[in-house]
C-alpha cells in the first residue's frame, strides 16, 4: 500500500506542477495577445497619419484612439511573466498618443519625434519579451 500511496502523491504534485506551468503559458499566452493588438493598432495609425500629418481632424481622431489604447493597457492585468516588459509597451503607446497629439497641433517635427520614440521602444519591448522566452504572435 504505501508505494501505491506514494505514486498517489507524485502523480498528484506532478499533475499540479504540469497545471501550474500551463496557467502561466496560457496567462503570458493572452497578455501577448493582447499587446499584439495594442501595438499594431498603434503603428497603423501612427504610420497612417505620418503620411498625412497636416491632416488636424485625422490627427484628432488618430488621438482619441490612441488615448483609449494606452488607458486600455494601463488598466490590463500583466501576468508576473511577463511583468517586466509591460513598462515598455506603455511607453511605446505613449509615445503614439504623445505623437497624434503633435499632430493635431499641426506640430509635424514633433510628431516625427514622437513616432520614432515609439519604433524605438518597440524593438526594447520585443528584446525584453525575448528575453524572457517570450514572442508576440503575428499582427493581426
Amino acid at each position: 500500500m504505501a508505494p501505491e500511496l506514494t505514486r498517489r502523491k507524485l502523480l498528484g504534485t506532478l499533475s499540479a506542477a504540469a497545471a501550474t506551468l500551463w496557467t502561466g503559458v496560457a496567462w503570458a499566452g493572452t497578455y501577448l495577445n493582447r499587446a499584439a493588438v495594442l501595438l499594431a493598432g498603434g503603428a497603423r495609425e501612427a504610420n497612417y497619419l505620418r503620411a498625412r500629418v497636416a491632416d488636424r481632424e485625422l490627427a484628432v481622431v488618430v488621438h482619441r484612439l490612441a488615448q483609449a489604447r494606452l488607458a486600455a493597457a494601463q488598466e490590463m492585468t500583466v501576468p508576473k511573466e511577463v511583468v517586466l516588459a509591460h513598462p515598455h509597451l506603455l511607453l511605446v503607446l505613449e509615445s503614439y498618443e504623445q505623437a497624434s497629439e503633435a499632430a493635431t497641433r499641426g506640430d509635424a517635427e514633433r510628431f516625427i519625434t514622437y513616432y520614432q520614440r515609439a519604433l524605438d521602444e518597440e524593438r526594447t519591448f520585443r528584446a525584453v519579451l525575448k528575453s524572457f522566452g517570450w514572442v508576440l504572435p503575428d499582427s493581426p
